[in-house]
């Protein structure tokens, strides 16, 4: 619960959430709580990233399911104060990580905004490459993918 009301200032910011919807307070625990509750559904969904030294919340990362999708998607944001630290790509790292390595998926997409050049480069970053053009909500994004190396 500590990392709520960060989590909730962080989605009202809008140079955060340009890219993304952004929340008031409500929506945002919509989010927070169902981000969370993934975890019961699917076995996957969201954690916080915190600084390792103070265990300040920074922002967050997933990798979860869509109900119209086969593939885990994975999905990362950071506090604006955190920006330009390699905090995203670091945690994203981690989570493909897990996505191949722990659940054992063949595959891990990420859906990005076609202006959201500094999610374009974590992706990259984290070997996920363009594949073509998604939707989400009606709001037309770039699909990045990436298989499990050894298939």
């Amino acid at each position: 619960m500590s990392d709520f009301d960060p989590f909730a200032a962080n989605m009202a910011d809008p140079r955060v959430t340009a890219f993304i919807t952004g929340h008031d307070r409500r929506s945002a625990w919509w989010v927070f709580s169902s981000g969370m509750g993934q975890w019961l559904l699917q076995g996957a969904g969201w954690w916080a990233i915190e600084l390792r030294a103070s265990g300040t919340f920074v922002g967050n990362v997933g990798a979860f399911f869509r109900e119209t999708s086969p593939d885990i998607e994975i999905g990362w944001n950071v506090l604006q104060a955190h920006w330009g630290q390699a905090i995203a790509t670091e945690a994203a790292t981690e989570v493909v990580r897990y996505v191949f390595e722990v659940r054992k998926e063949r595959r891990v997409t990420a859906l990005i905004d076609a202006g959201n050049k500094a999610s374009q480069r974590v992706a990259a970053h984290v070997g996920l490459t363009y594949e073509g053009e998604a939707e989400l909500f009606g709001k037309p994004l770039g699909r990045y993918a990436r298989e499990k190396a050894g298939l």
